[in-house]
């Protein structure tokens, strides 16, 4: 939604364009993720920016079972594996070179940020 003041007729400034921006959090650390999903919203409310979330996705179980024994022979005994994928949604509402000075907290290792801008 790209909104014009107009000061005088005939002369027309363009005010900033805002986007809605959907930032997706993946990890498998919970505290890390909660870390910079706070910082997110914190740094996008310091700049009285409209958010919504962080919004907890379901987690993904990855699980894997598997034969202890390399040979196949003995007894049937299994391991079972497990790894848990976490799952943060935050939507913003700003101009799209905000987002650059949001973002540029410092993440965790091991959280993954993907951004997705569109029109409003």
């Amino acid at each position: 939604m790209a909104t014009k003041a107009v000061s005088k007729p005939g002369l027309e400034e363009e005010v900033a364009q805002i986007h809605r921006i959907r930032i997706t959090l993946t990890s498998k650390n919970v505290k890390a993720l909660e870390k910079v999903s706070a910082d997110l919203v914190k740094g996008a409310k310091d700049k009285q920016l409209k958010v919504k979330g962080p919004v907890r996705l379901p987690t993904k179980t990855l699980r894997i079972t598997t034969r202890k024994s390399p040979c196949g022979e003995g007894t049937n005994t299994w391991d079972r594996f497990e790894m848990r994928i976490h799952k943060r949604l935050i939507d913003l509402h700003s101009p799209a070179d905000v987002v650059k000075q949001i973002t540029s907290i410092s993440i965790e290792p091991g959280v993954e940020v993907e951004v997705t801008i569109a029109d409003v």
